[in-house]
């Protein structure tokens, strides 16, 4: 379940973003009703929707459900080569790291 502030991240997100609800609604199989809801607070949001919304508006599950327990926990050291990007580098690891959260917390085993 999500915070109680959630809905207010979600909405700052999907502005920073360039997204409607219409068009956040295309990217996510979320009706537009419902997430109108979730960003007014009337609705909590579900962890299965934070993260596809997080994905959609390139943000991560922490900083949309205000956990931030994953990120806040996260070094990394690596070495950009071929031009790549560090800061986007770093959100993918993030991405993946939250989802491997999301899923321990869902108590769903990893398969190999």
């Amino acid at each position: 379940m999500s915070s109680p502030h959630a809905g207010a991240r979600i909405a700052r997100a999907v502005e920073a973003a360039g997204l409607s609800q219409r068009a956040l609604e295309a990217a996510t199989g979320i009706s537009q009703s419902t997430l109108s809801r979730i960003v007014s607070g009337a609705r909590p949001a579900k962890m299965p929707e934070i993260a596809v919304i997080a994905r959609a508006v390139g943000a991560t599950v922490a900083e949309l459900a205000g956990s931030g327990s994953v990120a806040a926990r996260v070094q990394c050291a690596a070495r950009a080569t071929n031009g790549s990007d560090m800061q986007r580098m770093r959100e993918t690891l993030l991405h993946y790291l939250e989802l491997d959260a999301y899923l321990d917390d869902q108590a769903v085993l990893a398969t190999v």
